[in-house]
């Protein structure tokens, strides 16, 4: 028996089809094999697809909105990809390209609020036990240095080196600025203190032994004859 399991927000309505998988002992309400799947948001063609289509739907909507919610949006998708989204300016490009060849990718033009719609339908898929699909989901993954380094601006992120400069060149012109001792004046002032008292066994070297240093000479005592 055919089953079909709705996931509906206000601007998107999500659609997958699909049977039981007996042979795993799945019950009548889970959905183990996926036989299709559409999508349709409010004023744009209706999506549809394969299991390879709605995977890579997963794989590049959640990521792709986490690095909007971060300030680092980028593409998710390459050329191979069966789906991809890139950032237009405030709307978003959602393509959906055809295993036929000749046959153009479908294109979407969402904004925001169809993007945020859309991310909460696959959140329900994910989540949902009735959808026993084991469906392969992105692994979350930081963000790159690059990616992280573009989140600031770059007048921010030369603001710090550009005022280290400008303080060190400034404490550079201060430091030339002001005046500097000369080497001999101080010198010659303690020369001659020390040339003008000489210490005492310096004044004796100079004269013999037995010699009498400087002094007044004696006086003469009254009724002695002098030889």
């Amino acid at each position: 028996m055919k089953l079909s399991l709705r996931y509906e927000q206000i601007s998107c309505r999500l659609t997958v089809e699909g049977l039981p998988d007996v042979s795993t002992g799945q019950g009548g309400e889970a959905v183990g094999i996926l036989t299709g799947w559409s999508l349709a948001l409010a004023g744009h063609t209706e999506l549809e697809g394969r299991r390879e289509h709605l995977e890579a739907l997963l794989q590049v909507v959640f990521p792709y909105a986490r690095h909007l919610i971060s300030g680092a949006p980028r593409v998710f998708g390459d050329a191979d990809s069966p789906v991809a989204i890139h950032p237009e300016g405030p709307r978003h490009r959602l393509e959906l390209r055809s295993s036929q060849p000749d046959t153009p990718p479908l294109t979407l033009h969402i904004d925001d609020a169809e993007l945020a719609d859309l991310v909460r339908c696959l959140d329900q898929l994910r989540l949902d036990p009735r959808l026993q699909l084991p469906l392969q989901t992105p692994t979350p993954q930081p963000l790159r240095r690059s990616e992280l380094r573009k989140r600031v601006p770059l007048a921010r992120r030369l603001a710090a080196p550009i005022c280290g400069v400008a303080a060190l060149g400034l404490a550079g012109a201060v430091s030339l600025m002001m005046p500097t001792p000369k080497p001999g004046s101080v010198a010659p002032a303690q020369g001659s203190r020390n040339s003008a008292v000489s210490p005492p066994d310096q004044r004796d070297a100079s004269r013999p032994p037995g010699a009498a240093g400087p002094g007044p000479a004696p006086t003469p005592v009254p009724g002695e004859t002098r030889r």
